[in-house]
């Protein structure tokens, strides 16, 4: 491939081979930004249901809330995500990766505060302290080694990790041993698990 195969692979902060769904929840990172986390989560709608459409109709501000009772205890809530990892492996983007998605809440890690302003947040399919498929592994792994070949990529950390005692997803389900050898050639720091 050429020199600028990188630069081929996305587009304004969107990664070309992802399906994309842009979100309305989301804002301008703040001026000297260094995006250089890529923060795992869990999701799933309602919890423990996999497949349906309701995780990009919460990111997109169009979930019915009164299609199932769990729904009712997010009512209202404004989040995204940049990336989202269903079972089947299938690769979703809601957010340009230069743009702050709103997936960290209250967080600190790196010796920083709010880590949405210089992260990227992607959201796994499944059930926080449930396993994860081997397809999703495979979609995330190269997902990583795009976004460190785009951005400043130095840590890879669960939303457990930037937001202890608040969260706790992935969860004890997810296998950061799966990342650790990626992660070594890529020079990326993993949390202490």
């Amino acid at each position: 491939m050429g020199a600028d195969f990188p630069e081929a692979l996305w587009r304004s902060g969107w990664y070309q081979p992802a399906h994309h769904q842009a979100s309305p929840n989301f804002g301008p990172r703040p001026e000297q930004a260094c995006i250089d986390l890529l923060v795992l989560h869990s999701i799933s709608l309602p919890p423990g249901m996999y497949g349906g459409p309701e995780v990009a109709q919460l990111f997109c501000n169009q979930l019915d809330w009164d299609a199932h009772p769990y729904f009712q205890t997010i009512r209202g809530l404004q989040v995204s995500a940049h990336f989202f990892i269903r079972r089947d492996g299938s690769l979703w983007q809601f957010v340009s990766c230069d743009d702050r998605a709103w997936h960290a809440g209250s967080s600190h890690y790196r010796g920083r505060d709010n880590c949405n302003d210089d992260s990227i947040g992607v959201e796994m399919e499944g059930l926080e302290g449930a396993v994860f498929e081997l397809q999703q592994y495979q979609t995330l792994a190269a997902l990583v080694a795009a976004v460190a070949r785009q951005y400043p990529l130095r840590y890879l950390a669960g939303h457990e990790h930037i937001a202890p005692g608040r969260k706790n997803d992935p969860g004890a389900g997810f296998c950061w041993s799966n990342l650790q050898a990626l992660a070594t050639s890529l020079g990326l720091q993993l949390p202490s698990v």
